[in-house]
């Protein structure tokens, strides 16, 4: 008897529909799987067998099982398709009945208990589920809250693959989760570790403050200890509160990665990661045997923290350059390619030289100018070119550090970053959606982006002086259009002022070189 049941198979971050077709022939009572398996999908075979036997049903003698998974081009992964297999197998033998549940998509991975255990990746299946116009989707328990995010879709959430034949009797059989989870999300605004902890530093807490209304990226050159990770982590206090459909969108990517628990059923905040300078090029970008996202994808629409910047290998941080310009990664391996959002603010940390006092005025540098040369070396001009906001960050003074003081809140920054950021909602259109300004193009940056006379002069003097590039000319323009709408001139023209302070944030050509880094300032 010929039987067919759905699931979904992803790639990436998104899934396409899966059938699962199974035939009951004469043979040896053997399980047989087609169609692209990998090892995972193969041996579900002994899985779903032990799990059959161990729900009491007598699986008829001399029987030979053909699975095939179809399209038979796209390559299956995991054990996800334990659930629709067994599924399948029962229908194809007539131990239940298939009519109530055809319409209906599983996943799931069977022990040999015939117990449902959860599996990553079940929110873009759930998503492909709704968009296929299925009747519902019947995942483990473990993964019911995350599949209701999807509204409007039935979720029928099992423990057991017993549960799965009462469903087959009646879908009033089983529990129904529906997606409602956008209202309580909306209600869940939270502000982590918040800016008034941090004393002193105000040229870094006002860059900070324009890295996270325009969405630019940002170096911070200091000292051990004067700050530099404390601002970092900040820095998502500050962004812009999640859209629904943005924690959608990080949700699919935690998922996909294996990261979501059962009580983290949905993203709430922006993301912070913060990768170890030892971390792989596999761990930071993403890809390995299995493709999965990579550090840079896991913070896609929140902050990627590089602390101690020069530790990492220059090879891995090249890899940094093409994602920084298009906001997302493509992985090519064979047979296939994926790729992954990664739309992130970078922050970088480093100390000035490899003892990290130069150009201090307590503690005096140990290092010989080769030393600072290979120190710089380790970073690639390019991958510099691409990081619009460069700081130092100075040590605090005595007075700074004794002297209680009232800093400004988080909560009082994020108002001002919102003021910037609706002026870029209403002026930088793009289609039915807007961009920030850190990723205006050439042509949005001629209309939005217009020079005053006397800035013109300016802008002049200052390609010579910080050795501007063309990619570094549109930077400071970027920035300078930031800079106004936190000043709440959103339309008019970047004025002298406001250029001059986008110039502070621009370290010249020669502070990374031999000559600037062996005795700056």
């Amino acid at each position: 008897m010929f039987a067919c049941v759905y699931s979904g198979a992803l790639a990436g971050v998104e899934a396409s529909p899966i059938e699962v077709e199974v035939d009951c022939l004469g043979g040896l009572g053997q399980i047989s799987i087609v169609g692209l398996p990998d090892a995972a999908v193969r041996e579900a075979c002994e899985r779903v067998r032990s799990a059959i036997k161990s729900c009491s049903f007598l699986m008829p003698p001399g029987k030979k099982w053909v699975v095939n998974l179809a399209p038979c081009d796209i390559r299956k992964e995991g054990s996800a398709y334990d659930l629709p297999i067994a599924t399948g197998i029962l229908v194809s033998t007539g131990l239940i009945d298939g009519e109530k549940i055809a319409d209906l998509w599983f996943v799931g991975e069977l022990s040999l208990s015939g117990a449902v255990r959860p599996v990553s990746g079940v929110l873009p299946i759930a998503l492909a589920c709704q968009a296929a116009g299925a009747a519902g989707i019947v995942v483990p328990e473990g993964n019911a809250e995350e599949a209701a995010l999807v509204d409007g879709l039935k979720v029928f959430p099992v423990s057991h693959l017993m549960q799965v034949m009462k469903l087959s009797q009646g879908l009033g059989n089983g529990t129904v989760y529906l997606g409602k989870r956008r209202e309580r999300f909306l209600a869940s605004v939270k502000i982590g570790k918040d800016m008034n902890e941090v004393k002193g530093q105000a040229h870094a807490k006002r860059a900070l403050q324009i890295a996270a209304a325009g969405r630019h990226n940002m170096l911070m050159v200091g000292p051990p200890g004067s700050g530099k990770s404390m601002l970092a982590e900040r820095l998502p206090g500050i962004l812009p509160p999640l859209e629904y459909e943005e924690a959608l969108e990080l949700t699919k990517l935690h998922s996909v990665a294996g990261l979501l628990t059962r009580k983290d059923s949905i993203i709430f905040e922006r993301p912070f990661r913060s990768p170890h300078h030892s971390a792989s090029v596999v761990g930071l970008v993403g890809g390995g045997l299995m493709p999965k996202p990579g550090e840079i994808s896991l913070s896609h629409q929140g902050v990627l923290f590089l602390d101690e910047l020069t530790e990492f290998p220059r090879t891995h941080l090249d890899n940094l350059r093409q994602p920084l310009e298009s906001q997302k990664v493509t992985i090519s391996r064979a047979g296939q390619t994926l790729t992954y959002p990664a739309a992130f603010v970078l922050v970088a940390a480093c100390n000035p030289c490899p003892c990290g006092y130069r150009g201090d005025a307590v503690k005096s540098c140990v290092c010989g100018p080769h030393q600072a040369q290979r120190y710089w070396s380790r970073i690639s001009g390019p991958l510099l070119d691409r990081i619009d906001l460069k700081v130092e960050v100075q040590r605090l003074s005595e007075n700074e550090l004794t002297v209680s003081r009232k800093e400004e809140s988080s909560a009082a920054i994020l108002k001002k970053v919102m003021r910037a950021v609706e002026l870029q909602k209403l002026r930088n259109r793009r289609g039915n959606s807007f961009v920030y300004n850190g990723y205006l193009n050439s042509q949005e940056l001629k209309e939005h982006c217009r020079l005053s006379s006397d800035s013109k002069s300016l802008m002049a003097k200052a390609v010579n002086q910080f050795g501007l590039s063309g990619r570094g000319y549109d930077r400071v323009l970027r920035i300078s259009r930031t800079i106004a709408d936190l000043d709440g001139n959103g339309q008019s023209e970047i004025a002298r002022t406001v250029l001059a302070e986008a110039l502070r944030y621009q370290l010249p050509a020669g502070f990374f070189d031999l000559s600037r880094a062996a005795g700056y300032r």
